[in-house]
């Protein structure tokens, strides 16, 4: 049970963070052409800072680092 619980939740950190980059991207147009580190480096702060986020969707993603979300975006 604990085992399929971590999987929906990194399936939903990935579908959050699709969606966080999308309304990134509309502040930064040049965000495609960034290495993902870069990126991840945005996302984070934009979660942490602005996002406009439900409380347990923001909880979750608070729960990666910069890394894990780079590793994350490059499985995209």
């Amino acid at each position: 049970m604990e085992e399929k619980r971590k999987d929906l939740d990194a399936e939903r950190q990935k579908r959050l963070l699709r969606a966080m980059v999308d309304e990134v991207s509309r502040g930064y147009p040049d965000l495609y052409y960034q290495p993902t580190s870069q990126i991840a480096l945005i996302i984070h702060g934009h979660i942490r800072d602005g996002a406009k986020l439900r409380a347990d969707d923001k909880e979750l993603l608070l729960r990666l680092s910069e890394r894990d979300i780079e590793v994350l975006l490059s499985l995209h």
